[in-house]
């Protein structure tokens, strides 16, 4: 069996930054976990498999160790390969996915994803968090992953966290974040549980990030930087129960896999 597979960097304007993930386009669908043995074999944070249904795609991502309910950077790629090398006249593209519909539609260079809010609320506060960290957040909350809330962009950025420790919390993964120097605020994303010890740009973490820096920021249009050591910039608008969130893509790889006998 041979299976075209595209590497993508999400969130970035040129290769060798932003988040690079791999996309499988899917005529039908593979057995689950031949689709894991390949997110594992990529040793990528994601691998998507996309396949035709209803008229849309059905979308599933993979990290090396498990099949996730929502990724922001590997929708992005996903669209690029469609919006630009599978269907380059189209300028939409709509997913089914564990999280529910998804759109993705092109303006120029810019991919902008319709994903759901997600509002971190009050929460415990660990003691395995705050030590596995190393920092001394504001505030701690969580909605589908720890939101921890520093006070400057350098807490954020000289944070050394213990992975062993957060990969024992239970949620997907931890959200640290900050107001930014020189974006409206920064963050970086963390899930060594799920086989991601740092991620480089996280867009599902943005459905928490984008309606608290909204509401703290009092505005609705937000610029935001992903501050991992490849690094990424998102560009964010709050609509309410929804969050969009855009980004550039750059095409790395396109390749074969060769799978069975």
């Amino acid at each position: 069996m041979e299976i075209t597979m595209y590497q993508v960097d999400a969130f970035a304007s040129e290769v060798f930054t932003g988040n690079p993930a791999a996309v499988c386009p899917l005529r039908e669908w593979l057995p689950e976990d031949l689709m894991q043995s390949i997110a594992r074999e990529n040793n990528l944070s994601e691998t998507a498999f996309f396949a035709p249904e209803d008229g849309m795609f059905r979308i599933r991502w993979f990290t090396p160790d498990a099949e996730v309910d929502l990724c922001g950077h590997a929708t992005l790629a996903s669209a690029y390969v469609i919006l630009t090398i599978m269907e380059p006249s189209r300028t939409r593209v709509g997913f089914l996915s564990r999280s529910g519909p998804l759109g993705v539609a092109r303006t120029g260079d810019l991919f902008a994803m319709d994903f759901p809010a997600q509002p971190p609320a009050a929460c415990e506060t660990p003691a395995q968090l705050l030590s596995g960290l190393g920092g001394q957040p504001e505030t701690v909350l969580c909605s589908q992953d720890y939101f921890v809330v520093f006070a400057c962009e350098e807490d954020v950025l000289n944070l050394t966290p213990d992975m062993n420790q957060l990969a024992g919390l239970g949620l997907r993964g931890v959200i640290a974040t900050a107001p930014g120097e020189e974006a409206d605020f920064v963050s970086r994303f963390f899930a060594p549980g799920i086989g991601i010890p740092e991620d480089p740009v996280t867009g599902s973490a943005h459905c928490a990030l984008i309606p608290y820096w909204s509401k703290r920021l009092e505005k609705k249009d937000l610029y935001a930087r992903q501050v991992s050591r490849r690094g990424g910039e998102l560009f964010c608008r709050d609509l309410g129960g929804r969050v969009e969130i855009s980004g550039r893509a750059a095409l790395y790889m396109r390749g074969t896999i060769f799978v069975g006998p």
